[in-house]
């Protein structure tokens, strides 16, 4: 089995992936536009932004498995799917205060049927409790290895909302009446480009309590490659996953720390390019010299 693959193994891993003229990750609380450390201004993608990206890619392809469904699904009520688990295995709620025995029956057939909670963990104590879940792998906020320029631009539509818009009519100054309303307005907010890293970490030991395997493992990197192919959209722009390292250890704990190997992926702009606008302006060292006894490092997408 490649060292990726053990489910038996901790892995830390790194991404990188790349955004032109578009918006990877808006936010709400700044009009849409492009999240940003305002002290950097290095741009940033939440977890929870690639974790939608993961879960439905892995809906896409296996969402019709019992096994590969998705707890957090889109205008997915949760409540409802705590109520699966009951209905399935005959358990009655008694709301929030649930007794322990039964939170755990629970608890185990969510992370049987629903790909996300085993691998992400999740919180299932409203309404309908089916307790906690500490998932197995985890992301960072991915950051930008440069900073970026957040754009907002206007943009125009050749079509009104409303219909009283579209027959209104305005006296101009020389008596003639015309449509005073042809077109809308409206905003787009873009990065022009960035490259984006993010760090990611599997811990075999919560795999084993959420039942997570070696086909949920290899499912994870197939995701992590090919959603962003299935995410596309014109406020996105054009995003591709640019780089994924693996890094394996022999030991369950871990033979060296993590920030020790992710360190070792160095993204930096070409020699000469003061502007980057393409991932040709950048080279990507990864230092492979000397690595600790007991790890191995697998390029994924390079």
């Amino acid at each position: 089995m490649n060292a990726h693959l053990d489910p038996q193994r901790r892995h830390d891993f790194a991404f990188l992936f790349d955004v032109t003229d578009g918006n990877p990750n808006g936010d709400p609380d700044a009009g849409n536009l492009p999240r940003v450390d305002p002290e950097t201004m290095q741009g940033l993608v939440t977890d929870v932004c690639i974790k939608r990206k993961i879960r439905d890619f892995v809906d896409a392809s296996r969402g019709t498995e019992e096994r590969y469904k998705i707890y957090v699904e889109r205008l997915g009520v949760l409540n409802n799917q705590h109520e699966r688990a009951y209905q399935a295995l005959d358990l009655e709620s008694t709301g929030a205060k649930q007794d322990l025995a039964t939170i755990d029956k629970a608890r185990t057939w969510m992370c049987a049927n629903f790909y996300d909670v085993r691998t992400f963990g999740a919180v299932m104590t409203t309404g309908v409790n089916c307790g906690q879940v500490r998932g197995p792998l985890q992301l960072t906020f991915a950051r930008s290895v440069d900073p970026i320029v957040p754009m907002d631009l206007s943009i125009t539509r050749v079509a009104v909302t409303r219909p009283e818009d579209a027959v209104q009519l305005v006296e101009t100054d020389d008596g003639a009446t015309a449509r005073g309303k042809q077109t809308e307005m409206g905003r787009k907010a873009i990065v022009p480009y960035g490259l984006y890293l993010g760090f990611g970490f599997y811990n075999p030991m919560l795999a084993a309590q959420t039942g997570f395997d070696a086909d949920d493992l290899a499912l994870f990197w197939q995701a992590l490659t090919m959603c962003w192919d299935l995410d596309r959209s014109a406020s996105r722009g054009l995003t591709a996953l640019r780089g994924l390292y693996v890094f394996s250890h022999e030991n369950r704990l871990g033979n060296a720390p993590a920030h020790t190997l992710l360190d070792r992926i160095r993204p930096r702009k070409r020699d000469g390019v003061d502007v980057p606008r393409a991932f040709s302006d950048y080279a990507v060292h990864i230092d492979e010299d000397n690595l600790p006894a007991g790890v191995t490092l697998t390029r994924l997408v390079e």
